[in-house]
């Protein structure tokens, strides 16, 4: 499996310096007369769909941290049933503060429309931090609120993916996007990034489309596409899971090597499809190590108080070995 790194060791480099950063601020503040916290640090992590293999190796990997620092912080893992079950995140939130824990890492399942019961967190006094999908910034500005983003430079990521459809095709060629869920900033990014790609390389988009990041979506809208667009020539994904529905699509359409497709996230299925030539690409963003980032920055803040940057994480480029 070629893996084509994308910025790893600046993202250790900021961390490395927030950590040092904290520190040094935390030993500022000691004061041999403040009282010790008698309990670990309680941090919860809220994701979106835990039926989707991306967050699930995202709890994995916390949950793997978290065993190595047990004595740091207990964690409280939760997910929604579906990518934009919007009212179950938002509860999930108020459990969370009802619990009144310390910190708050969250994937929010909509840009916007979590910002209200983050606030309110916030206001509790709850340290939040923003992961996978970045919460609207002129929001959050409306709002007055800073919420520091850990995660993926997703338009880098789909413009690297979208530069290698590019190779196989020529200026003209039609191709077509299946985006996510229209709300997300991160759905916005990675369809920004395929414009990008395909704009550079005078690749003609001729439909764009959303699936709502689900697969079975995704069929329906890449059947339709071929059926209507006998010249297309690629599906660019915003996700794996909806390039799975894409490639079973094109299977039925008896157009497997005609019909080029990636996507976005290197789930295992996909990357057998890499492998086997039936998927072109997909690009790694490591959610196995993205909610791992997202609480060392959060402990961080927890005990410095000072909210840093924001910090973007790695995505790599994935293609046949």
């Amino acid at each position: 499996m070629l893996r084509i790194r994308y910025n790893r060791n600046l993202i250790f480099g900021l961390l490395l310096t927030a950590v040092l950063s904290a520190c040094g601020s935390e030993k500022e503040a000691e004061d041999e007369s403040s009282t010790p916290k008698s309990q670990p640090v309680r941090v919860a992590l809220i994701m979106k769909s835990l039926a989707n293999e991306y967050f699930i190796n995202m709890m994995e990997g916390a949950k793997a941290h978290q065993l190595e620092n047990a004595e740091k912080y207990e964690l409280i893992v939760n997910g929604t049933k579906n990518e934009s079950d919007l009212a179950q995140q938002v509860s999930l939130v108020e459990q969370m503060m009802a619990a009144q824990v310390d910190i708050l890492v969250l994937a929010p399942v909509n840009s916007k429309g979590m910002l209200p019961v983050v606030k309110r967190a916030i206001d509790q006094g709850i340290v939040v931090v923003n992961i996978d999908n970045r919460f609207d910034q002129d929001l959050l500005q409306q709002m007055g609120m800073s919420v520091p983003f850990v995660g993926p430079a997703d338009r880098a990521g789909a413009k690297l993916v979208g530069q290698e459809v590019a190779k196989y095709l020529k200026a003209g060629d039609e191709v077509a996007i299946i985006g996510g869920l229209p709300g997300a900033y991160n759905a916005q990014q990675r369809q920004a990034g395929f414009e990008d790609a395909m704009a550079e390389s005078g690749l003609n988009i001729i439909s764009i489309q959303s699936a709502d990041w689900e697969s079975a979506k995704s069929a329906t809208v890449a059947a339709a596409m071929l059926s209507e667009k006998p010249n297309l020539k690629a599906l660019l994904c915003s996700n794996d899971s909806m390039a799975l529905g894409a490639v079973a699509a094109v299977r039925q359409a008896g157009r497997t090597g005609d019909v080029l497709v990636v996507g976005f996230d290197n789930l295992s299925a996909a990357n057998d499809l890499v492998q086997s030539g039936e998927l072109l690409a997909t690009i790694d963003q490591h959610g196995d190590e993205l909610a791992v980032y997202g609480i060392e920055y959060a402990l961080q803040i927890l005990h410095s108080g000072i909210i840093p940057e924001n910090i973007i994480t790695p995505v790599d480029l994935i293609v046949a070995k």
